[in-house]
C-alpha cells in the first residue's frame, strides 16, 4: 500500500527544501510527496511526484495550460470554484484533480459533478491541513464540507486525495495525524487508508526514475 501526501510545497515555493520534506515524510510514515514544481524521483527513499497546478484567468486559460503541458508526466489539478466553474474544469482534458472546495460556495460540487468525475477518474482533493491552519467558522465550515463531499463519494465513488498543503516541513502531518483529521469528517480509517494511494493509482510517470542520492 501507498501512503501519500498529495501536495506539498517545497522551496522555493515553500520554506524548506525538497530533500528535507522527503527525509520528513519517510520518518512521518509517507513513502511518497506529490511536489509542487518537482521532478519525478526518488529522494531518501520517498517517490516524488511532480504536482502542477493549472491556473488561469478563465477556463480558457486553464484549458490552454493543460494543452500545452500535456503529456509531462505530472499530476495536474486546478482549484475549485462556483458550480459553472468546476462543471467546465472537469471536462478538461489532463485535470486529475481539483483542489480547494473547502473554500468554493456552498452548491459548487453537488451530484451531478460528482458522477461526472468518478467516470472521468477526477479526484476531489481532502486538504487535511486546512484544518490546522485555521481557526473558528472557517474550519467549521470545512469540516462540514468534507462531510458533505464524503457523504456523495459513498455514493458516486469518486476518488479522494489526501494533502497537507505543507509549505515548510513544520506543517507536515503523519499518517496517524492525517487519520485523525479525518475522522473529524467521519472518514472512515479504511477508506482514509485507501485514499493514500489514490495519486500512484491515477498517474504512472512514464520513463525511468531517477534515484537521487
Amino acid at each position: 500500500m501507498q501512503f501519500t501526501d498529495a501536495c506539498v510545497f517545497p522551496y522555493p515555493a515553500g520554506d524548506s527544501s525538497l530533500r528535507r520534506m522527503a527525509l520528513d515524510a519517510r520518518h512521518l510514515g509517507l513513502d511518497s510527496l506529490v511536489a509542487a514544481g518537482a521532478e519525478a524521483g526518488i529522494v531518501h527513499g520517498v517517490s516524488i511526484i511532480p504536482g502542477i497546478m493549472l491556473e488561469g484567468a478563465g477556463i480558457r486559460e486553464i484549458r490552454a495550460s493543460a494543452r500545452q503541458l500535456a503529456g509531462r508526466p505530472a499530476l495536474f489539478s486546478a482549484r475549485a470554484g462556483d458550480y459553472a466553474f468546476n462543471r467546465a474544469l472537469i471536462g478538461i482534458p489532463g485535470i486529475r484533480v481539483l483542489r480547494g472546495l473547502q473554500d468554493a460556495p456552498k452548491n459548487a460540487f453537488d451530484h451531478i459533478i460528482a458522477r461526472q468525475a468518478a467516470e472521468r477518474g477526477i479526484a476531489v482533493d481532502l486538504d487535511v491541513g486546512f484544518l490546522v491552519r485555521c481557526r473558528g467558522p472557517a474550519r467549521q465550515r470545512a469540516i462540514q464540507r468534507y462531510a458533505d463531499l464524503g457523504r456523495l463519494q459513498g455514493k458516486y465513488e469518486f476518488l479522494f486525495t489526501l494533502s497537507t498543503g505543507a509549505h515548510s516541513v513544520l506543517d507536515m502531518k503523519s499518517r496517524r495525524d492525517i487519520r485523525a483529521l479525518c475522522g473529524l469528517f467521519g472518514m472512515a480509517a479504511d477508506l482514509v487508508d485507501e485514499t493514500f494511494g489514490t495519486p500512484g493509482r491515477i498517474l504512472r510517470p512514464d520513463g525511468p526514475v531517477e534515484v537521487v542520492p
